[in-house]
């Protein structure tokens, strides 16, 4: 059980966790945005936690460990297995470009060991290392990084072909604890720069005149659901693993505040801290505006470069949010891999030697057309999109369809803390009310994506159109091959 515990809690800390959430508290009102953050952890996160742990360990009673025949348990209607599908779909979507960008950490971690990194480093030099790095920059190839992204990806296969106790379990309990102490020894080194009272005000002073802006809420709803890893099927999949009586509201429970602790007190005491103390108001600001992606691989090693032993504390930096990466990404292919091997009857190690290799070929598009948004549009579904709607999917059959008080009594089956009696209406009609509001809200402010282009120039039009369409193809694919298990099995 601990394993699993684990597990779960290395898939929610990742990247989103170092990266992600500081950038979307100073875009949303500093310490103001931890008001709609903590009420959409305890209204969404914690109830969705104990949804997919019940629904899961449900599951697995009869068998199954992926979404869509988990899903079928609790309301036998064909359509649900459609619907499950995306539990198994979201996950790959976000492998695809997850492991690429994964492994950057990988060669950052290598170069800052080297010296490389943090030579002469100027913001100039940061980004042009950065985009060639990347093969973006004029005369760039993308030799070195694809070099690091073979090693990630044999690293993934290697941990997944060992299986859950061997591979995940093992990797979790090594990963999780050497990532956290790699963060504490970075966040004390943070604490002791001068000023930085002034750097973790920057950040945590709240400008209450944002709460009455609905973006404000939906983006801390948003960073909650990306956070904890809810919505995606994955939870579904290693809470199967899961005995009758093993409890899964502590379990889930445990999970949840595991990455809290990691988002709120590292996430959010490291970096906007210590971007404010070295770029000032402007600087910091700019940081956060400029994405994760330079503020991860650009103002950190600039930051690094101007403290006593730096490239200790940049090797400390990128081997963390890679340790982060790594058990994230191997956690995204595990529904996929439950599938294949629990519906079709293959053995573990054929079916994720087979699904590397689809995955492998899948992988080569944020590679070779990072620059032509495809990383932007593969977020976008599988990241963002993908995670409400299945969110919103699963707790309509759990809470309405199989019933709230069989769901209560499911919740509570071998239970050694029992849940606070005001959170069945809240997990009967605020969590499902809030994720339709979100779903609704993105559509009436982004039009509909599948068809309109807000935001995408006409160079790149071409490009997204394909990445949609792929996308499409292999909904389809995956959805037939459900099909195909559904009616073997019967």
């Amino acid at each position: 059980k601990l394993g699993i515990i684990l597990a779960v809690a290395g898939s929610a800390v990742g990247l989103g966790n170092f990266l992600r959430f500081p950038v979307q508290a100073v875009q949303n009102g500093g310490g103001a945005f931890m008001i709609p953050y903590f009420i959409s952890f305890l209204l969404l996160g914690i109830p969705l936690m104990w949804i997919e742990w019940a629904v899961g360990r449900y599951g697995g009673l009869f068998g199954h460990g992926s979404a869509p025949f988990i899903l079928s348990r609790l309301h036998n209607h064909r359509i649900i297995k459609y619907l499950g599908t995306i539990g198994i779909f979201g996950p790959i979507v976000i492998f695809i470009y997850y492991t690429y960008i994964e492994s950057w950490l990988l060669g950052y971690a290598f170069f800052a060991i080297t010296g490389r990194l943090l030579a002469a480093a100027t913001p100039e030099s940061m980004q042009a290392f950065l985009l060639t790095y990347q093969g973006l920059a004029p005369g760039s190839n993308l030799l070195t990084a694809y070099l690091f992204f073979l090693i990630t990806f044999a690293l993934n296969i290697i941990i997944l072909y060992r299986g859950v106790k061997g591979g995940i379990e093992l990797l979790c309990k090594i990963a999780l604890p050497v990532l956290f102490i790699f963060g504490f020894i970075i966040l004390i080194r943070v604490l002791t720069l001068p000023n930085v009272t002034a750097g973790l005000g920057y950040l945590w002073n709240p400008d209450f005149s944002v709460l009455w802006s609905a973006k404000v809420w939906l983006a801390a709803a948003g960073q909650i659901l990306f956070t904890l890893s809810v919505g995606i099927g994955v939870i579904l999949t290693y809470a199967s693993y899961l005995k009758r009586g093993d409890d899964v509201v502590l379990s889930g429970l445990t999970a949840a505040s595991t990455n809290e602790l990691a988002e709120v007190v590292l996430g959010g005491s490291i970096v906007i801290p210590a971007a404010f103390i070295f770029f000032g108001l402007a600087g910091a600001t700019a940081a956060a505006n400029s994405g994760a992606f330079n503020l991860g691989f650009v103002t950190m090693p600039l930051i690094f470069s101007q403290i006593p032993f730096g490239q200790f504390f940049a090797l400390l930096w990128f081997g963390l949010l890679f340790l982060a990466g790594l058990t994230s990404s191997v956690s995204l292919v595990e529904p996929a891999i439950a599938f294949v091997a629990d519906e079709f009857k293959l053995e573990r190690k054929k079916a994720v030697l087979r699904l590397g290799l689809v995955l492998f070929l899948l992988c080569q598009l944020p590679i070779f057309f990072l620059g032509q948004g495809v990383v932007d549009e593969l977020d976008f579904w599988g990241g963002t999109f993908c995670l409400v709607l299945f969110g919103l999917i699963e707790t309509i059959l759990f809470v309405w369809v199989f019933g709230i008080d069989k769901a209560w009594e499911e919740m509570h089956h071998g239970a050694e803390l029992r849940i606070p009696n005001f959170y069945r209406p809240i997990i009967k009609y605020v969590t499902p009310a809030f994720l339709f509001f979100i779903l609704g809200f993105w559509f009436l402010q982004q039009g509909w994506p599948v068809v309109m282009m807000h935001g995408v120039s006409q160079t790149l039009v071409p490009y997204v159109l394909a990445t949609r369409l792929g996308l499409i193809a292999l909904f389809i694919g995956i959805a037939l091959l459900v099909r195909k298990a559904w009616y073997a099995n019967k």
